[in-house]
């Protein structure tokens, strides 16, 4: 599969599942966040290499995505019972400490094959994400196993999402909150085309961006208006 594919704004089949939230076990169906924004991602295995730092970099970043009205999920094939120990299991120890974040069970893969994030051959998911809007429709984008996804992208997509649900304007390149939009028409577009007109002016480059959840990324991307959570250094 390409590194990644993305299917837009489809209606969002309904779904129950046991969750770990909190350090407890707790039933979720996905017309709780009906009128919601969440944000679900999807990764393979507990206990692997990769997907405790993605799941730790999408908890630490839990408190932006609420600022937003979102709430983020995590889910992967593994029972409720395996995530509960894995939460237990200190980090250095390759476990993932306490969450802010809920984590979903999907044993059976129901919900991994209904959202078309199932890898068949190896009965485990790809490292999907699906962003569900107010409306209970859903974009999804599914990336390579071997390839974690940045919190803040997924943050500024959400805050695209939400702009453009209430404003029916599109998002540029470079967009973010409070930045100049286009109207999708080919008369007032030009409005926005004849202030950025990049034939006349160099477009600036974001050189190397730090990882998310690093002390760095405030500094680098301070239009994010993310707080900085505390990193920590894993050993290869």
């Amino acid at each position: 599969m390409a590194s990644e594919n993305v299917h837009t704004r489809k209606p969002a089949r309904d779904f129950q599942a046991t969750a770990v939230v909190d350090g407890a076990f707790k039933e979720v169906k996905l017309s709780d966040y009906r009128g919601k924004y969440a944000v679900f991602f999807a990764y393979a295995l507990d206990f692997t290499f990769m997907c405790p730092t993605e799941i730790k970099a999408f908890s630490e970043h839990a408190k932006d995505f609420r600022k937003l009205g979102c709430k983020v999920l995590g889910v992967s094939k593994d029972s409720q019972f395996t995530h509960l120990a894995w939460i237990n299991t200190p980090q250095k120890e390759g476990g993932l400490g306490p969450l802010n974040i809920a984590l979903l069970a999907d044993v059976t893969r129901s919900l991994s094959h209904d959202f078309g994030m199932l890898k068949k051959d190896k009965g485990i998911a790809y490292r999907g994400l699906f962003i569900m809007d107010g409306k209970g429709a859903f974009t999804l984008s599914l990336s390579k196993i071997c390839l974690c996804r940045a919190p803040w992208m997924r943050l500024q997509l959400v805050q695209a999402f939400q702009y453009i649900d209430e404003q029916e304007e599109v998002c540029p390149t470079g967009w973010k909150p409070s930045s100049d939009t286009v109207k999708p028409n080919v008369d007032d577009s030009k409005e926005y085309f004849s202030k950025h007109n990049y034939a006349d002016k160099q477009v600036p480059s974001l050189g190397p961006l730090p990882l998310p959840g690093c002390p760095g990324l405030a500094q680098e991307r301070p239009d994010l208006a993310l707080h900085t959570p505390q990193s920590v250094a894993l050993k290869a």
